[in-house]
């Protein structure tokens, strides 16, 4: 078992801080559980504890956009994408302005914490936004990468990081792309896609296909938007099927995202395995994931599915 992409997001934002002294970062009363605590006590004259305001933590890092800084602001996901939605939207994204959102806690993986903290909608709210860019790294290396891509490119960018510690996809040696999904398995008889936490049970799932004679292609989707549509036409052509896997609403996440490239360019069966049209609860992640369907049986079954539905 590797760590949270949440943890990682905090080592890797201390790194970049060393690399450039235009890096802020500002929390709203939960930098413990964001993890940029971490940062705060390297760089402590640019950090920032707004208190439990989100819409006006947005609102700050605007402007200090505005002024040349590169805020990284941060704070659950449920708040940051909720709560800040007007402001991320209005006063970040329409003037294009240098702010990184980094959001912690996504999914239903936060557990205990029930469906007012369980954001299983920000994915949809985000990328629906103009000039945002929506990256949902797969474990801790990918996170890493992704918080020194966003420390880089210049304009607003959304990280959906996890609360609980995911397997280890990748060594040392990955590089990542934005906006280029990741081949992580070849096969001829469906391509599962997958993003975020999903992207280990999805390999799983590959596996115990190939196992039941079935040969499966795995894409990691990190980047959600600008998506891969390359990638996505490509696996279609080839495999002629294609399942989801998101810790998400199966409206307006990756899910959708796919299928809308699909049903423009190159109409195939399709599965979605994510959380139906409906609310999480409060329970402890692995019980929580097993009801709501996002394990590696369900992406198995949903490959099987979508196979007998070729024509």
């Amino acid at each position: 078992m590797g760590k949270a992409t949440r943890d990682a997001y905090g080592e890797g934002l201390r790194e970049m801080g060393l690399e450039n002294k235009d890096i802020i970062v500002l929390d709203a009363d939960l930098s413990k559980s964001t993890k940029t605590n971490v940062f705060g006590k390297a760089f402590p004259d640019r950090f920032f504890n707004v208190g439990i305001a989100e819409q006006n933590l947005m609102g700050v890092a605007a402007g200090l956009a505005a002024a040349g800084k590169i805020p990284f602001v941060s704070t659950f996901a449920m708040f940051a994408a909720g709560r800040g939605f007007e402001q991320i939207r209005n006063s970040i994204c329409y003037p294009k302005l240098n702010v990184k959102i980094a959001a912690t806690h996504a999914g239903l993986t936060v557990g205990e914490d029930g469906a007012s903290h369980q954001a299983i909608e920000d994915i949809s709210l985000m990328r629906s936004i103009p000039n945002m860019t929506v990256i949902v790294p797969a474990d801790a290396m990918e996170a890493r990468h992704a918080v020194a891509f966003a420390a880089k490119y210049h304009g607003p960018v959304y990280l959906r990081l996890g609360r609980v510690s995911v397997p280890d996809v990748f060594g040392d040696g990955y590089k990542f792309e934005v906006g280029k999904a990741v081949e992580l398995a070849n096969g001829s008889d469906v391509t599962i896609i997958a993003t975020g936490i999903m992207v280990s049970p999805a390999r799983r799932a590959a596996d115990e296909l190939v196992a039941a004679g079935f040969s499966a292609r795995v894409l990691n989707m990190h980047t959600i938007k600008p998506i891969d549509k390359e990638a996505i036409i490509k696996a279609a052509q080839d495999t002629g099927a294609i399942v989801t896997c998101e810790e998400h609403s199966i409206i307006g996440g990756l899910g959708s995202a796919v299928a809308e490239v699909v049903v423009e360019n190159m109409p195939v069966p399709m599965e979605r395995v994510g959380v139906l049209d409906t609310f999480g609860e409060s329970g402890t992640p692995d019980v929580l994931l097993e009801k709501y369907n996002l394990t590696v049986a369900d992406v198995v079954q949903a490959a099987k599915r979508v196979i007998s539905r070729k024509r």
